[in-house]
Parts: structure tokens; C-alpha cells; sequence
């Protein structure tokens, strides 16, 4: 099994408003709340901030972003309901599993940690250790050869959109939860199982195959 991170196993979306509107700010933007956040990310940061600054501030607003981030990520980010609970059962009936994100893995991995959910997990792909955002399926390929699992042997949770084009060009299936960046009509629209809480992806799941 391969995790999302954001909206999917942890919610940093009140730091990730933070940081944004620090960097919206440091260019005389008004600030943005943390719901219209909320639908924003999930592509990366470098798309984020082009998105809500202009191509040409990106840079600026990049070291910005992290600066802060660096700072509150870690203290203001919980874990979802039912994740502890879920991964625990999930470890329990035999899966491998490692976490697949647009967030930095320099970032995520403290995340993981702090909540003390690092130890489920073999392996952290993030864009600055892997080159690559999603969709490229690279996030995902690298997961696989850590678990030595193949794709059809895997499945990939998330809560976006964007996560069942990430799965496709992998080749693996997906489960998706919602409570993220994308909405529940959205993530149903796309014809794949869906989960409305953390548990209902464990159901979803079952036993891990032989």
C-alpha cells in the first residue's frame, strides 16, 4: 500500500494556509482562508505559488513558504481521524507500505515522525528526493521497488483527483477518502471506490493478499 499524505493520512492544511498567505502577503496579496486553501494544493508547491503569485515570483515565494513552514509544519499538522488506528490494523494483517506525496520528504518525513506514524512506512517519496511531482507515475515506481511489490500487486490511497491519473500511469489500483482536497462528488465522479473516513479505507481494503 502507497499513501498520499495531505487530506489523506494527516491535515496541514492550517500551516500550508499560513505559509501561503505569508507569501501572498510579502507581494501586497490579500490573505486567503483556509478552506479555499484546502482546494488549492495537492499539485506541488512550485504550481501553488504560480498559481497564487505569478510565475515570476515563485522563487521568492517558494523561500518564503519554506522558511515559515520549517518553523509550524510539524507543531500544526494532526493526524486524520482513524489513521493511527487504521495503519496499525493494516502493519497487523501484513501490508507493506510507504507514503507517496507532492510535500517535500524533507518535510513530511519530521510530520510522520512527530505523529509517530513513520514507523509504518518503508519509504517517503517526495518531488525533492524523487525529481518528480505527481502525476508522474516516478513517485509511485520508486515506492514499489521499496516494498518489492509489483503494480499490479498495490494500490495507491489518496484524496484527490489528480491521484486516480497518478495511479493509472503507474498501473496500480486506487482507493480514495475524502476530506481532502478534492470533493466527495469529485472523487466519485471518477467511477473508483471511495471512502468517507479513514476506517471505511480500511474495510475497503481487507486482508492483505498472500
Amino acid at each position: 500500500m502507497v499513501f498520499d499524505l495531505d487530506g489523506t493520512l494527516v491535515d496541514s492544511y492550517g500551516a500550508i494556509a499560513t505559509c501561503l498567505n505569508a507569501a501572498r502577503a510579502a507581494f501586497d496579496l490579500p490573505a486567503l482562508d483556509e478552506l479555499e486553501v484546502r482546494g488549492l494544493v495537492g499539485h506541488g508547491l512550485e504550481s501553488l505559488l504560480a498559481s497564487q503569485l505569478g510565475a515570476s515570483r515563485v522563487a521568492e515565494g517558494v523561500r518564503t513558504f519554506r522558511d515559515l513552514y520549517a518553523r509550524i509544519g510539524v507543531e500544526r499538522t494532526t493526524a486524520l481521524p482513524g489513521v493511527v488506528e487504521g495503519l496499525s490494523a493494516l502493519a497487523a494483517r501484513g501490508y507493506r507500505m510507504a507514503v507517496a506525496t507532492n510535500k517535500p520528504a524533507s518535510f513530511a518525513e519530521p510530520i510522520l515522525e512527530a505523529l509517530d506514524l513513520a514507523r509504518y512506512f518503508r519509504y517517503v517519496a517526495g518531488p525533492d528526493r524523487i525529481g518528480a511531482t505527481k502525476p508522474d507515475p516516478a513517485l509511485l515506481a520508486v515506492c514499489l521497488r521499496a516494498l518489492d511489490v509489483s503494480p499490479a500487486q498495490a494500490a495507491y490511497v489518496g484524496d484527490m483527483v489528480l491521484d486516480v491519473e497518478t495511479a493509472d500511469r503507474a498501473g496500480v489500483s486506487v482507493v480514495l477518502v475524502c476530506g481532502g482536497s478534492s470533493s466527495e462528488s469529485d472523487l466519485r465522479a471518477t467511477g473508483r471506490p471511495v471512502a468517507r473516513a479513514f476506517r471505511e479505507v480500511v474495510e475497503l481494503l481487507g486482508a492483505a493478499p498472500p
